[in-house]
């Protein structure tokens, strides 16, 4: 079943929400040549911990498996679960997906985004305009009356006419109370398929996008998900409200926050040891 939320429930969730976004909007603007993903990693849990809130990503647990960063990190072919190192330097001509999930106050934000490094090729270029661009309508076809199948098949058919493909292995989700709840939300599917959208649903929208085959495998860490040809990844991610009044994103940025140069600060310590 999927849980309707109630008034003191969004709350709490867009609390949880404007927090995430914020990390992520402080995350996005660090990306640059020469710094390493655990910059980014190490920039995320002060931004969390400064604005009372914690990963909900650290120490998930799959099986036996739990998650050892606080922040999903994934450059290039790596569509979602990249687990920061310090090895793991950006160059000009990367492209990586920041994924920030927090817990704060008992509540879950979820959003994401893919951003270049530096000068990328024209044909990234258009990934990430046209995955920035499927997540629009994706969230645009989350309308209460219509079913969850109308997102789904929206994302896919404005994708695939672009000459791209979603991954099939990985969804979105209903999210707020916990990180994953129901309903599933696939990026490709049928229209007028699937639960009926009702007002107070918050539902994590997140179309993964490849530059070659949709299809994907998991690496040794067990986590990291790649795409199996090697080709570019993009990822995006809203989370949203529906309401009678249309949906409403979440997972927006509010401008009270400091910049932070945690990562401008690791690199510096680290060149100069």
């Amino acid at each position: 079943m999927i849980p309707l939320k109630n008034e003191r429930q969004i709350r709490g969730i867009r609390e949880a929400c404007t927090v995430a976004a914020n990390v992520l909007q402080e995350l996005k603007g660090l990306v640059k040549p020469g710094i390493s993903t655990q910059d980014l990693e190490e920039a995320g849990i002060k931004a969390m911990t400064r604005l009372g809130a914690a990963s909900a990503c650290f120490g998930y647990q799959i099986g036996s498996r739990r998650y050892p960063a606080h922040t999903c990190i994934s450059v290039n072919e790596e569509v979602v679960h990249g687990i920061p190192g310090l090895r793991r330097i950006l160059k000009d001509g990367d492209i990586v997906s920041l994924d920030v999930v927090v817990r704060h106050a008992g509540y879950i934000g979820d959003n994401a985004v893919t951003v270049p490094v530096g000068a990328i090729a024209p044909t990234l270029t258009e990934l990430l305009r046209v995955t920035e661009q499927a997540l629009r309508l994706g969230v645009a076809a989350a309308v209460v009356g219509n079913r969850i199948g109308d997102i789904s098949a929206t994302v896919q058919r404005y994708v695939e006419s672009h000459g791209f493909s979603v991954v099939r292995d990985l969804v979105g989700h209903g999210v707020g109370l916990a990180m994953h709840e129901e309903p599933q939300i696939p990026n490709f599917g049928r229209a007028g398929s699937g639960e009926r959208i009702k007002p107070g649903m918050t539902l994590a929208i997140e179309p993964m996008v490849n530059l070659g085959s949709y299809r994907t495998k998991t690496l040794a860490d067990g986590w990291t998900v790649v795409t199996s040809d090697g080709s570019a990844s993009a990822h995006f991610e809203h989370t949203v409200l529906t309401t009678d009044r249309g949906p409403e994103i979440l997972t927006i940025p509010q401008p009270v926050l400091s910049p932070v140069h945690a990562c401008d600060a690791a690199v510096a310590a680290r060149q100069s040891a």
